[in-house]
Protein backbone atom coordinates (compact mmCIF):
# COMPACT_ATOMS: atom_id res chain seq x y z
CA UNK A 1 0.00 0.00 0.00
CA UNK A 2 1.54 3.29 -1.04
CA UNK A 3 1.12 6.70 0.55
CA UNK A 4 -1.63 7.79 -1.88
CA UNK A 5 -3.90 4.90 -0.92
CA UNK A 6 -3.22 5.53 2.76
CA UNK A 7 -4.05 9.21 2.35
CA UNK A 8 -7.24 8.33 0.48
CA UNK A 9 -8.36 5.93 3.21
CA UNK A 10 -7.64 8.47 5.96
CA UNK A 11 -9.51 11.19 4.06
CA UNK A 12 -12.58 9.03 3.48
CA UNK A 13 -12.60 7.91 7.13
CA UNK A 14 -12.34 11.53 8.28
CA UNK A 15 -15.27 12.58 6.09
CA UNK A 16 -17.38 9.63 7.19
CA UNK A 17 -16.79 10.52 10.84
CA UNK A 18 -16.88 14.32 10.65
CA UNK A 19 -20.10 14.49 8.61
CA UNK A 20 -22.34 12.87 11.22
CA UNK A 21 -20.47 14.68 14.01
CA UNK A 22 -21.40 18.03 12.50
CA UNK A 23 -25.02 16.92 12.13
CA UNK A 24 -25.14 15.81 15.78
CA UNK A 25 -23.69 19.16 16.91
CA UNK A 26 -26.22 21.13 14.85
CA UNK A 27 -29.03 18.93 16.12
CA UNK A 28 -27.99 19.55 19.73
CA UNK A 29 -27.82 23.29 19.14
CA UNK A 30 -31.26 23.31 17.52
CA UNK A 31 -32.78 21.23 20.33
CA UNK A 32 -31.43 23.56 23.01
CA UNK A 33 -32.69 26.56 21.06
CA UNK A 34 -36.15 24.98 20.62
CA UNK A 35 -36.38 24.02 24.30
CA UNK A 36 -35.49 27.53 25.37
CA UNK A 37 -38.30 28.92 23.24
CA UNK A 38 -40.96 26.38 24.17
CA UNK A 39 -40.17 24.24 27.23
CA UNK A 40 -43.66 22.74 27.32
CA UNK A 41 -43.00 20.88 24.05
CA UNK A 42 -40.06 18.98 25.54
CA UNK A 43 -41.50 15.50 24.94
CA UNK A 44 -42.17 16.14 21.24
CA UNK A 45 -38.79 17.77 20.74
CA UNK A 46 -37.07 14.91 22.57
CA UNK A 47 -38.77 12.28 20.42
CA UNK A 48 -37.81 14.07 17.21
CA UNK A 49 -34.26 14.46 18.44
CA UNK A 50 -33.96 10.76 19.25
CA UNK A 51 -35.25 9.74 15.81
CA UNK A 52 -32.75 12.06 14.14
CA UNK A 53 -29.88 10.76 16.28
CA UNK A 54 -30.74 7.17 15.41
CA UNK A 55 -30.68 7.94 11.68
CA UNK A 56 -27.43 9.92 11.90
CA UNK A 57 -25.70 7.18 13.87
CA UNK A 58 -26.94 4.54 11.42
CA UNK A 59 -25.59 6.53 8.49
CA UNK A 60 -22.21 6.96 10.16
CA UNK A 61 -21.94 3.25 10.99
CA UNK A 62 -22.90 2.28 7.44
CA UNK A 63 -20.33 4.72 6.02
CA UNK A 64 -17.56 3.31 8.19
CA UNK A 65 -18.52 -0.27 7.28
CA UNK A 66 -18.43 0.62 3.59
CA UNK A 67 -14.95 2.10 3.98
CA UNK A 68 -13.77 -1.05 5.77
CA UNK A 69 -15.34 -3.21 3.06
CA UNK A 70 -13.69 -1.22 0.28
CA UNK A 71 -10.23 -0.96 1.77
CA UNK A 72 -10.11 -3.83 4.27
CA UNK A 73 -8.69 -6.45 1.94
CA UNK A 74 -5.70 -4.39 0.85
CA UNK A 75 -2.47 -5.00 2.70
Amino acid sequence: MNWAETFLIITIMMISVLGPSVVIALLGYSVIKALSRNPSAASKIFMGMMVMLIFVEAISIIAILIVFQLFGGKT
